[in-house]
């Protein structure tokens, strides 16, 4: 292909994209002039290029002349999200601040009243699975991802949770007065991040961050624990944002 052909080509396929955005700003079918306007085409390019976009059913027409995105976007959208692995998308980000701070990150899922660890990171130069903590469970209320999940819960939830669990002591820290649990969970709300202040186990503490999916629902935690003596709060910023990350890398988009 020509130098000239593949400009071109390059120059449809950004044109066929400000259309996508274009239309995917509006809730409601568009009309062309208002396409054409929004996305500085003009009107017989942005009719040219939404022929070919409703051949390939990405886009519907409408009526003569109006347009809305096509139901292939939700087929390709679903066939996307299938294939997605959380672990998976997550590893790279754990990897990378795994090797910011120095000290040990972890991937959790929740699975009814505990969490579960399904990925860690741990001190050295490569990426470690360590038998011992993976497939490793611990109530929620005792570890900061765990808190992070009952958080997101509704009232009744959480209330149910700490009478069903009865909030079981593992340490002199642990949380085990429902009151004090839900200030600390009123705070994680807040702030978008929770701690574990020795609650799990002495001398270890943990810094626990959300990850959402792109239906805004919370379906795993990142954390970072160290020794408390080495563990610095204001990582709590760094968790954050490397759990946002993960998010978007799984379709999460931040409400407006």
């Amino acid at each position: 292909m020509a130098p000239t052909e593949a400009k071109s080509s390059i120059q449809v396929i950004e044109r066929m994209m400000n259309l996508l955005g274009a239309l995917a700003k509006h809730p409601s079918p568009v009309n062309l002039k208002l396409l054409a306007t929004e996305t500085g085409l003009h009107p017989s390019t942005a009719h040219r290029i939404l022929s070919v976009m409703v051949e390939s059913r990405l886009v519907d027409r409408i009526e003569p002349g109006t347009y809305r995105l096509g139901i292939r976007l939700l087929e390709l959208g679903n066939l996307v999200k299938s294939r997605i692995s959380v672990r998976q998308e997550a590893l790279p980000y754990m990897q990378s601040l795994h090797q910011e701070l120095g000290e040990t990150v972890n991937l959790s899922v929740r699975q009814n009243d505990e969490v579960v660890y399904i990925e860690r990171t741990t001190p050295g130069s490569t990426m470690m699975r360590v038998v011992q903590i993976i497939g490793t469970r611990a109530p929620l209320h005792v570890t900061a991802v765990g808190k992070v999940f009952l958080a997101q819960d509704e009232t009744t939830s959480w209330t149910d949770y700490a009478r069903r669990s009865g909030l079981p002591r593992f340490t002199e820290n642990t949380l085990t007065d429902s009151d004090a649990l839900r200030r600390e969970l009123e705070s994680i709300r807040g702030q978008g991040y929770a701690y574990d202040n020795e609650e799990a186990e002495k001398g270890v503490s943990c810094i626990g961050a959300a990850i959402y999916n792109d239906e805004g629902r919370i379906v795993a935690g990142l954390s970072v624990s160290a020794p408390s003596d080495r563990l610095k709060k204001d990582w709590a910023q760094n968790v954050r944002q490397t759990a946002e990350l993960i998010s978007r890398a799984i379709g999460y988009r931040r409400p407006d």
